[in-house]
């Protein structure tokens, strides 16, 4: 059929007699782009419809097939309309760049065949890690994990058919591929090992975008932002990011909060001494408290026991776990407890302890009130008496003075 429509477009070009042949090569060409325009415009209007059609069912990939096909489409209509184009102006025309036609129609439909796929990919991708549109949704890493692995392997698949299509050995290609491998790893050793650093990540998944992770070895803590094939993203607690090489998550220790079940409540608090008595009373009340308590878990490890006789106070060990695992809610909780507790201990007139010390003197030292009163009143009668008897001896010494001075 294509052959039949190069022999009528030649025939007229060849023997239509009113215009030159130039005239005539032009307005066939044109006339070919024009419809090659007319027809990409039309393909992309029946895609357009069967895309809207298709989106009413429940049927997710149908659309996304209609979805990554659509702009491919229109591309892989200009590329055959520019081709039948280029052939006829090759025939009548000595241009070079003409001879590349048949090279540059294979690369373009490898290019339209490797778009569609990637652009499948990307829709794949949405499709499986949606929670809208999937009732149990894959966890994101992986499917990213595998879109980009695909990515990939389609793209160096392409290329390969391409240079082949240049007429370039692939066999050659892939022999100079494996003896400068040897080179390039030793040279990229440490790209390299961030690179697998990465895929073990996604092979093992110990984290996922959106987790809160730390290294009990580095001073690494946050939520996981990005995980690429060299880096991960971090966003630490202070909103400064940090980026991570894969490699070092291979050989330090890597710890996901995220993934706790529980948040644990662990206090150790204390009475006084002069409550003793109370203690069994009050150890009870505290468990009975938390057993009944709507937001702790009493499935899981709860302790409340006397734990030991301290400096200042009767020690008590609270231990018991949350059921919810987000922080500023745990802290909620938490005061909350420690308030009942507060309550219990209040409720039995006991006192929370807090650090005293008690000085004990012997009964000989002890001063009461009315001897401190005797002495000072000792001590006055002693100070006026001496008082009395300097006044005394002044006034005996002048009147000596005086008989001496008559005679």
């Amino acid at each position: 059929m294509i052959g039949d429509f190069k022999a009528i477009v030649n025939g007229w070009i060849e023997n239509f007699g009113l215009l030159s042949e130039s005239w005539r090569v032009g307005i066939v060409v044109f006339a070919l782009v024009f419809g090659t325009a007319a027809v990409a415009y039309v393909a992309s209007h029946i895609v357009g419809a069967l895309e809207r059609k298709f989106s009413k069912t429940s049927n997710l990939w149908d659309d996304a097939l209609l979805h990554a096909a659509r702009k491919p489409v229109v591309a892989f209509v200009w590329v055959q309309g520019v081709y039948w184009a280029a052939e006829v102006a090759h025939r009548y025309s000595q241009a070079e760049i003409f001879k590349a036609n048949d090279s540059m129609l294979q690369l373009g439909f490898v290019f339209v065949l490797v778009w569609a796929v990637l652009r499948l990919i990307k829709e794949g991708e949405g499709i499986l890690a949606s929670p809208v549109k999937m009732k149990q949704p894959m966890d994101y890493t992986t499917v990213n994990a595998v879109s980009k692995l695909s990515r990939a392997v389609v793209i160096i698949t392409a290329v390969l058919i391409a240079m082949q299509s240049l007429g370039y050995s692939i066999s050659g290609v892939l022999a100079f591929g494996g003896v400068g491998g040897i080179a390039v790893g030793f040279a990229a050793k440490d790209l390299l090992a961030n690179f697998f650093g990465g895929f073990i990540i996604h092979l093992d998944r110990p984290f996922k975008v959106g987790d809160w992770v730390r290294s009990p070895d580095r001073n690494i803590e946050g939520t996981v932002e990005h995980i690429g094939w060299r880096l991960t993203t971090i966003r630490t607690f202070d909103k400064r990011p940090l980026y991570v090489p894969n490699a070092t998550f291979t050989t330090i220790a890597v710890e996901n909060p995220s993934r706790m079940t529980n948040r644990r409540i662990s206090e150790t608090i204390g009475i006084r001494y002069a409550d003793v008595s109370q203690m069994a009373t009050i150890v009870a009340d505290i468990r009975a408290m938390l057993e009944q308590h709507d937001d702790i878990d009493s499935k899981q490890t709860l302790i409340v026991n006397f734990l030991a006789f301290n400096a200042s106070s009767l020690d008590i060990m609270v231990y018991t776990f949350t059921k919810t695992t987000q922080w500023v809610r745990f802290q909620e909780v938490k005061q909350d407890v420690l308030l009942k507790i507060s309550d219990v201990i209040e409720s039995h007139g006991a006192e929370v302890a807090f650090p005293t010390r008690t000085l004990h003197l012997p009964d000989g030292v002890r001063l009461t009130g009315s001897q401190t009163g005797e002495s000072r009143d000792q001590g006055a009668g002693s100070s006026s008496a001496k008082s009395a008897e300097k006044s005394r001896h002044r006034q005996t010494t002048g009147d000596a003075d005086d008989s001496g001075d008559s005679e």
